[in-house]
């Protein structure tokens, strides 16, 4: 009996030893030391909390040296919708959980859909949730699933999955500062693919880090094409709206 008591009394000092381990550590305090469960509660206690966000977002698009550059005004609402609006709506762009959709009045285009084609073409599910993680700084998959691990190289924490499925290889490296991620990469080897995703630079907005430069680098076999993205005046929680509705008389296009 006393054994027993014991064994439990040892087992609830440990757990709140680790709990207390995770509530001491602060952001900014550079810390290399967490084991991989701390580091995953961790960087998931800093993920963003907002209802609602605006940003101007700046669009830099590099392909085959040729470079175009956009500023649009990104909306979203957390979990529900990401809506994109070029300058006299000439492009507007709407993202939920279930669609995207855009139009284009340049040419008197648009797409509505599903994510089934973009899916297809990486290989893996590509949704909605994978989608607003890029953009808000998040890890795209799910790192509190247990199936991760973490060590330390060149200063960082890289967590990457303890078994690589064998179509794919990805690592995130987190900050050991924030314990935000700073790189997100997805490769295909046998497909000659590679997806990385940096996030140069943080901004504080209401107390919460939030990405303000972005660099997404796609590789498939030789041809690469870089999209630099620039987050200004980003404001939290309020009313915004969501307007869409694709013209009539546009084209569909087909993906």
């Amino acid at each position: 009996m006393r054994k027993s008591v014991y064994i439990s009394l040892s087992f609830m000092l440990l757990l709140l030893f680790n709990c207390k381990s995770v509530k001491s550590i602060k952001p900014g305090e550079e810390n290399l030391k967490l084991s991989t469960k701390q580091l995953i509660k961790v960087n998931n206690d800093q993920e963003a909390q907002f209802k609602t966000l605006q940003s101007k977002l700046r669009i830099g698009f590099t392909q085959q040296g040729k470079s175009q550059t956009y500023t649009v005004t990104l909306r979203a609402k957390k979990d529900e919708v990401i809506w994109i609006n070029a300058p006299f709506s000439v492009i507007r762009a709407m993202i939920t959980p279930d669609r995207l959709s855009f139009y284009n009045k340049l040419d008197n285009t648009y797409f509505d859909g599903d994510y089934q084609y973009i899916s297809k073409l990486l290989g893996t599910d590509f949704d909605f949730q994978k989608v607003q993680n890029l953009l808000f700084g998040e890890t795209i998959f799910d790192l509190t699933s247990n199936d991760y691990t973490a060590s330390v190289a060149d200063g960082a924490y890289v967590v990457q999955p303890k078994q690589q499925q064998a179509l794919f290889e990805i690592f995130f490296l987190l900050s050991p500062k924030t314990f935000k991620v700073t790189s997100q990469q997805i490769s295909q080897p046998s497909e000659f693919r590679h997806l990385q995703v940096d996030y140069e630079a943080y901004q504080l907005v209401e107390n919460q880090n939030f990405p303000q430069r972005i660099k997404v680098m796609a590789v498939e076999a030789n041809e690469e094409t870089i999209i630099d993205l620039e987050f200004k005046n980003v404001t939290l929680n309020e009313d915004f709206r969501f307007p869409f509705k694709i013209p009539s008389g546009f084209k569909k296009i087909e993906l």
